[in-house]
């Protein structure tokens, strides 16, 4: 199998560790990590979606407007935009990018997030809203003829897509989220089930839950897991950067007057990454959970700490359980980027042809 490698671009320098600064859309950042993406043997890039910020669909436009061959990932919120619209909107970009989107679907786990733009429903109610904006989504973009629909949550009558994605026979869907709500439309929808950074087992575990509830269906999902890997010459000056990542991430939050402790966040994605953390800074080979106890594991959080070989390694190890996408991203985003496409992606790619040519080995 081949793998994939995702980047982040953000719309202004900002991490944990960076403090949000400058204009909220700064162009010149987007199009410089953009650049550093294409040019860095990333596949694709995720934009992420949130209630306060901006539009994740029109920055990959702007993105994929300087760069050639780079791939996005669209952080996507079903609910908000009527399903046969959102089909066309993809569709439309898909066709000005030459078959570069993607979509990731997040249902979304925080009702005081989505409170913000008016969504009330109860978690359940949103993951069966999406299966249903999923049904839609997939006719829209292949449908040869109109066709009408209806469910809870949306009916549509004579609907049709005049415009189709390049991609055939669709766009590829993401999706997130690990609660017992998502894992039943993640397997009758997603073509890659979108893990955070969790520890072997956990991933192991979730692996089987989603191939289950593909198998329903009678689909095979591929997986996606997000990592923020912290890169040194030397296991012990990596080791040494991510205390340091731990130390600045307290003091930036202290700061602001957030917490470092005692979270209780209401994802299950983030109860998971935590309940790792409970088990300590170091899990498995190096996976690193520092900077996830700290911020109750909000969003992608966990790491991988080591020499550009060790981490290498480790995402052998993720491989070899069925993961097939690995999303990176750093805590200096674009220097991080940097060093990923040099040290880091390279050095993964060649060992998993190797890993793929032993069984050939083996018959020969």
């Amino acid at each position: 199998m081949s793998v994939e490698f995702i980047g982040y671009i953000g719309t202004q320098h900002q991490s944990e560790i960076h403090p949000a600064s400058g204009p909220v859309v700064d162009r010149d950042y987007v199009e410089r990590v953009a650049k550093v993406h294409d040019d860095g043997g990333f596949d694709r890039a995720l934009v992420a979606f949130g209630s306060t910020g901006p539009e994740s669909q029109l920055v990959v436009a702007h993105a994929a407007s300087v760069t050639k061959r780079l791939g996005f990932m669209i952080a996507h919120r079903p609910g908000f935009t009527a399903p046969t619209i959102a089909a066309r909107q993809l569709a439309t970009l898909d066709q000005f990018t030459g078959g570069r989107i993607a979509v990731h679907i997040i249902t979304g786990g925080s009702d005081a997030e989505l409170a913000k733009d008016g969504d009330n429903l109860t978690k359940d109610e949103r993951y069966a809203r999406t299966d249903e904006y999923l049904d839609i989504v997939r006719q829209e973009w292949t449908s040869d003829r109109p066709f009408d629909y209806e469910g809870k949550y949306y009916k549509v009558t004579q609907a049709f897509g005049a415009v189709k994605p390049v991609q055939k026979p669709h766009i590829p869907v993401y999706f997130g989220g690990s609660s017992d709500a998502a894992i039943p439309v993640a397997g009758k929808h997603a073509d890659i089930f979108a893990l955070w950074g969790e520890t072997q087992a956990q991933v192991r575990e979730t692996i089987a839950r989603v191939r289950a509830a593909a198998a329903r269906h009678a689909r095979q999902v591929k997986f996606s897991l997000s990592l923020r890997p912290v890169l040194a010459e030397t296991e012990e000056e990596a080791w040494a950067r991510a205390d340091e990542i731990v130390e600045r991430t307290k003091a930036i939050r202290q700061k602001a007057g957030l917490p470092t402790t005692g979270h209780t966040p209401p994802n299950a994605g983030s109860q998971r990454l935590l309940d790792a953390a409970k088990l300590g800074t170091r899990l498995d080979k190096r996976l690193w959970t520092g900077v996830a106890a700290i911020t109750g594991a909000a969003g992608n959080s966990t790491g991988l700490v080591g020499t550009p070989d060790q981490v290498a390694d480790a995402l052998l190890d993720y491989y070899d359980l069925g993961v097939t996408t690995f999303l990176i991203r750093g805590f200096d985003p674009y220097d991080d980027a940097i060093q990923y496409g040099r040290d880091l992606i390279p050095l993964v790619r060649e060992r998993v042809a190797q890993r793929d040519a032993w069984p050939e080995k083996a018959s020969a």
